[in-house]
């Protein structure tokens, strides 16, 4: 079963290519399961989302392909939720959807993942960064408001590297998804920034791997030509540590599925 539950749509103003292409591709690549899961709405960095009034239309558009193509492939709908204190949307989390990835995109007010802001690593204390965001994941964790971890180690996408050992900056973290009972992603689109790999690291996925975290896969396409990359050695990486099977979803119910 090849799972790919992380991808997005021309709505969240970042993205190219229709729903429907998305699909095509989907299935061209030989997924089986495949979830839209754009950026949800928030009164925060609006440009980067869908707008509150937008999400009818994003749900009626997934499910008009969902049926379309139920002979080709499973599609599932979903949202990726910023995790930023005061911003988080109960019009968001009331959504009657297959699950919802919580990310963690913003430190405060910068958006340390956005090209835009990179300068803001000269003034910073490496070290700093990586302890405040993975308290951000963890306390997204403690927040029990997600199913899936978006990118766990996003922070890496510059390759601005702490000196400290990166598994017990996370170390909490790892343990409250755990306890909060959440599936990790094999996110692709590392591979295609600055870091030149998958989140998360070798490092993490041991942790990961040893808590007995389930995982998923996503490929995070924002274009197309993003669907599918690297997926068959995203699934030996899974297999190297272990894992045999991952989540998929429906109704927020998690299953686990070969792969």
């Amino acid at each position: 079963m090849v799972v790919d539950l992380h991808n997005h749509t021309p709505l969240c103003n970042h993205a190219s290519g229709s729903i429907e292409t998305f699909v095509l591709k989907a299935i061209e690549e030989g997924i089986d399961i495949f979830g839209f899961s754009d950026h949800a709405p928030m009164n925060f960095d609006t440009h980067y989302r869908m707008g509150f009034h937008e999400m009818e239309d994003y749900e009626s558009e997934v499910l008009l392909v969902k049926e379309k193509y139920h002979n080709d492939i499973e599609i599932l709908l979903a949202y990726e939720v910023d995790f930023l204190d005061g911003y988080i949307d109960e019009r968001v989390l009331m959504r009657e959807v297959d699950y919802l990835i919580g990310s963690v995109h913003f430190l405060g007010r910068w958006g340390f993942d956005n090209p835009e802001f990179i300068g803001e690593y000269r003034h910073k204390n490496i070290d700093e960064i990586w302890e405040r965001y993975f308290d951000a994941i963890e306390a997204m964790a403690k927040s029990k408001l997600f199913d899936i971890v978006g990118h766990i180690d996003l922070i890496k996408v510059f390759k601005f590297l702490p000196k400290k050992d990166v598994r017990l900056i996370a170390s909490n973290a790892i343990k409250a998804i755990k306890k909060a009972n959440m599936a990790i992603e094999i996110n692709t689109a590392g591979i295609r920034k600055p870091i030149g790999e998958q989140y998360p690291s070798e490092q993490l996925i041991e942790l990961i791997a040893e808590a007995d975290i389930p995982i998923t896969f996503g490929s995070d396409a924002h274009e197309p030509t993003h669907i599918g990359l690297e997926k068959d050695a995203m699934r030996a990486f899974a297999q190297h540590y272990g894992y045999k099977k991952c989540a998929t979803f429906k109704n927020r119910e998690r299953i686990l599925v070969n792969f």
